[in-house]
């Protein structure tokens, strides 16, 4: 029969409250967006205070409630708050349990930098501006317009770079300046990084290659010669035009044909030329003006042996709940409206300190321990980075990818090496078919390149099908999908295009 009845059913469920989603949100915010944010709960809730050391008034003294205390500042973390260490590991699919399975299956791998591309580096998500408001202001607006760094970094990922050679390509990309120039030396790069200088001059060149032309330029003649290489138009003539553009700036006409070997009118036509170039070709680029990078967490060698990770002090902000203050207010508070205005902004103080306490601690957790998995490349250099991923670093310290992957966005950290971006040191890994030591991403696609590249010598083409059966046959498991996918980002063609090559030549 068909009729209304009353059923009492028992279930669990996280509902996602504001101050929940705060706490969450705060991970990924990088330390000027946290400050920005910061900024305005203090103008927002009147029971929020900087800390400014010794006040002589009375002030909130709960650990709980106190994101930093101690002398010369140093840091003094008490153990978290159940609630607070909860709402920072949540997994994405706790947090939308209306959700569709399938929808919450994509937030919890968006969440933990998974992707179905090309396994390598992760084109991690950025915050976006914080501070708006509560809610407000604290989502990266999607329609944002990439920037050049952003750009680049997209051409470095799918260039074919080994694990080291991608590592050098970032660093060369964190030094070029809005204008696509390259900033510093590159024998400086070489030693900070621990290779030779021939290696960052082969790595550059590739950069070079990079979309806008002349990108990574050292000089302006560098940058116009690249695009006249590109429109094969430099020539001898147009290299000495390049190399005297003091006598252009000049106007000596003279001299200039006489460096180059050109009558007037050659002459005209190539000053023409030069004209039509960029010499700033990162300008057509949008996003934020360039800012300083503060790192968040400093590495230094500790004198006992290993490293030392300690926080950045500066980037942390310090507020107190002024108890005094919340005593008067609420005494003076008479209507309901008042007492609840007030009662909101002491819960709403406590959860954001708490929130900052946590936030901090799990900031250093994740620092120290990816310290701890990349300390060869810290002694010896990029070569030794080791292939490495959210889910490793997360069982490592207990908490969920999701959770790792917002730590680790917008955070940089100082090491002897120079400062890197967190995301700098997550390498992707083949899995080896005898249960053996993981393989380098970066490795198997240069071993697909060398067997591609051996098939003129050999005389027998290499299907996808069968470089996956040579690769097996050596302990490297993987899939004929992921060989596709590496050969097209190593720009080779399919098996039938290069069979033809070979015949034809």
């Amino acid at each position: 029969m068909i009729g209304q009845r009353l059923e009492v059913r028992q279930g669990q469920g996280l509902v996602i409250t504001p101050q929940l989603q705060q706490a969450i949100k705060l991970l990924q915010l990088s330390n000027l967006e946290l400050e920005a944010f910061v900024e305005a709960e203090l103008e927002r809730n009147p029971l929020l205070q900087r800390d400014e050391g010794d006040q002589g008034g009375e002030t909130s003294t709960d650990p709980a409630e106190s994101s930093s205390s101690g002398e010369a500042g140093e840091l003094q973390f008490t153990e978290p708050s159940g609630d607070a260490e909860r709402a920072m590991d949540a997994r994405a699919d706790d947090l939308y349990d209306d959700a569709p399975p399938g929808e919450r299956d994509a937030d919890r791998k968006r969440d933990a930098g998974e992707s179905t591309e090309q396994p390598g580096l992760s084109d991690w998500s950025r915050a976006g501006a914080g501070g708006a408001g509560h809610d407000e202001g604290m989502e990266r607006p999607d329609t944002r317009e990439a920037t050049l760094w952003e750009h680049l970094q997209a051409q470095a990922s799918s260039a074919g770079f080994s694990a080291a050679d991608h590592a050098i390509a970032l660093t060369l990309i964190d030094a070029t300046d809005e204008g696509g120039y390259l900033r510093g030396e590159l024998q400086e790069f070489a030693d900070r990084l621990g290779v030779d200088l021939a290696r960052i001059e082969a790595v550059l060149t590739v950069c070079h290659g990079f979309e806008p032309t002349g990108v990574m330029a050292r000089s302006a003649p560098e940058c116009l010669k690249l695009q006249l290489v590109e429109r094969n138009r430099f020539d001898p003539a147009m290299a000495a035009l390049l190399d005297n553009l003091e006598l252009l700036a000049r106007r000596d006409l003279a001299a200039l044909r006489k460096v180059c070997g050109v009558d007037a009118d050659d002459l005209t036509d190539m000053i023409a030329e030069l004209k039509g170039l960029t010499p700033r070709p990162g300008a057509g680029f949008g996003g934020e003006p360039a800012q300083t990078v503060v790192p968040d967490v400093h590495v230094r060698p500790d004198p006992a042996g290993g490293w030392r990770v300690e926080l950045n002090s500066e980037t942390l902000p310090r507020l107190l709940m002024d108890k005094r203050y919340h005593g008067v207010v609420a005494a003076g508070a008479r209507s309901e409206t008042e007492k609840h205005f007030v009662a909101e902004c002491a819960a709403q103080a406590s959860w954001l300190v708490k929130s900052l306490d946590q936030r901090a601690r799990t900031i250093l957790k994740v620092g120290s321990e990816i310290v701890r998995q990349q300390d060869a490349f810290l002694a010896f250099g990029v070569e030794f980075l080791r292939p490495l991923n959210l889910k490793t670093v997360a069982d490592a310290i207990g908490m969920h990818e999701s959770t790792v992957s917002r730590v680790t966005s917008n955070k940089y950290v100082a090491t002897p090496r120079g400062v890197f971006e967190l995301k700098f040191f997550f390498t992707a890994a083949i899995q080896s078919s005898d249960g053996g030591a993981l393989h380098s991403a970066e490795a198997v696609r240069h071993r697909i390149k060398t067997m591609i590249d051996n098939e003129a010598a050999d005389g027998d083409v290499l299907s996808d099908d069968r470089i996956v059966e040579i690769l097996n046959e050596t302990g490297i498991d993987i899939a004929r999908r992921t060989v596709a996918k590496y050969r097209e980002a190593l720009r080779i063609p399919s098996s039938v295009q290069r069979r033809r090559l070979l015949k034809a030549g």
